[in-house]
């Protein structure tokens, strides 16, 4: 009996030796383990941008840090521009990055090949993570035929600029939050005229606002929910592009540039959040917008809908093929849903956080503030909750960046040629649909 029991203690000993070796050797082979991040150098916004990576590289310290024995690894110096050609490379190559930016081109087209991991169980497991905790506009965005395979990582609203010089000369009030296509059309009008007696128009009451802004701010839509058919024939549609042409036959033909904005000669203009910090901050202020005031506002509400604009979001995914997906969802999270890494894009970036407490927080506000002049205003946090998240995200489909460019040029040409709005909306809505059943 005392032979078995020592025959017994000593395989109980060689099993404890060999998971004690075990767990050693896993210990050690996981000290090898490199996360491969994928982005792009400069903005995604289009802005100058002086400190692209600070962000990315405060989050991966944070992140080796908390997961010692993991390096997170990037390629440095790829542009926006090159960043698509880039990762289709590695794709081929069977190389893609563990994580990686995603850019709006190329969401569909990922989503739609399977290159993105699913991301549903990830959210359905984690008891840390409350999607309810993104803005609605930014988080639909990484969806794709409602499925979530995407994360907002940064995102940005239209606004509307607004020449406060100009009004002030014209004995106009600054617009309200809440003003509307009635008001936006009596300022223009208002506005625009002859101020050196040649004749012609030399001031004006808009540049580059155009039909889609207009759609957007009266609740409706290019396509359905599904992307299946295009909706060009709802009145919605119909009166926005309407709308606009009655804002353009303002100017009597003119055609405005850049510069008329510029130059001070225009009240109105659509741009981004980002172009807001840009250009409200030194050395670009002095470089574009010196010779006037200027601020920003929400956009007119169309008579269907409200004060909405279009939110564009900058969007990180998972590679389907990761080895590694419980440690690149925990980065992608420290990306995207951490509150110290989100608030750092006020910090170091142009955009706002996709986090509703961060981006509507007096911290918000302050940081802002430092990079701006004493007496210029800052854009309420409150306010620019209210516009990302009541924004307007179109619904995505694989064939959305082609149907919607389609789209976008055709109405123009029913706006520039003085075409007949519904029949040619009618007559286009046929051909979109032929396209999308393709």
């Amino acid at each position: 009996m005392k032979r078995k029991q020592s025959i017994m203690m000593a395989v109980a000993g060689i099993l404890v030796a060999g998971l004690s070796a075990y767990g050693i050797c896993h210990v050690h082979l996981r000290k090898n383990i490199t996360l491969e991040f994928g982005m792009f150098t400069g903005s995604n916004w289009d802005v100058a941008q002086a400190n692209s990576f600070t962000i990315i590289d405060k989050a991966i310290a944070k992140f080796e840090h908390a997961h010692p024995g993991v390096t997170v690894h990037y390629y440095s110096g790829i542009r926006k521009d090159d960043y698509s050609e880039w990762f289709s490379r590695k794709l081929l190559a069977g190389e893609e990055p563990d994580i990686f930016m995603v850019l709006g081109t190329d969401f569909n087209q990922f989503a739609s090949m399977g290159v993105m991991k699913n991301l549903e169980t990830f959210i359905e497991e984690d008891t840390d993570f409350e999607p309810e905790k993104y803005f609605t506009s930014a988080f639909v965005s990484g969806q794709y035929e409602s499925v979530q395979y995407a994360l907002p990582y940064e995102t940005v609203p239209t606004l509307m600029f607004v020449n406060k010089t100009l009004l002030t000369q014209e004995g106009i009030d600054m617009p309200e939050e809440n003003w509307t296509w009635e008001d936006f059309y009596e300022i223009c009008k208002k506005v625009t005229r002859d101020t050196d007696g040649d004749g012609v128009p030399d001031q004006f009451g808009s540049y580059n606002y155009d039909w889609m802004d207009a759609l957007c701010s009266n609740g409706g839509g290019v396509f359905n929910k599904k992307g299946t058919e295009a909706a060009l024939t709802d009145s919605r549609v119909v009166e926005a592009v309407k709308y606009v042409r009655s804002i353009n036959d303002l100017y009597g033909g003119e055609k405005l540039t850049q510069e008329d904005f510029n130059g001070g000669r225009v009240a109105f203009m659509p741009l981004t959040f980002a172009e807001y910090r840009t250009y409200k901050t030194y050395p670009y202020k002095i470089r574009k917008y010196a010779n006037f005031q200027w601020d920003c506002v929400t956009m007119p509400a169309g008579e269907q809908g409200g004060n909405i604009s279009q939110v564009d979001s900058l969007l990180m995914g998972i590679s389907a093929n990761t080895k590694e997906e419980k440690l690149a969802w925990e980065f992608l999270k420290l990306l995207t849903y951490d509150e110290e890494s989100q608030m750092n894009i006020f910090y170091d970036s142009q955009g706002a956080s996709v986090l509703k407490t961060v981006t509507e927080s007096q911290q918000m506000e302050q940081v802002v503030q430092e990079d701006m002049e004493e007496g210029d205003t800052v854009i309420n946090g409150k306010l620019l909750g209210r516009v990302i998240e009541e924004g307007h995200v179109e619904p995505q489909f694989k064939k959305y960046e082609q149907a919607m460019s389609l789209t976008d040029s055709e109405i123009n040409k029913i706006l520039e040629e003085d075409k007949d709005v519904d029949s040619n909306l009618k007559i286009l809505q046929r051909t979109i649909n032929e396209y999308l059943i393709q």
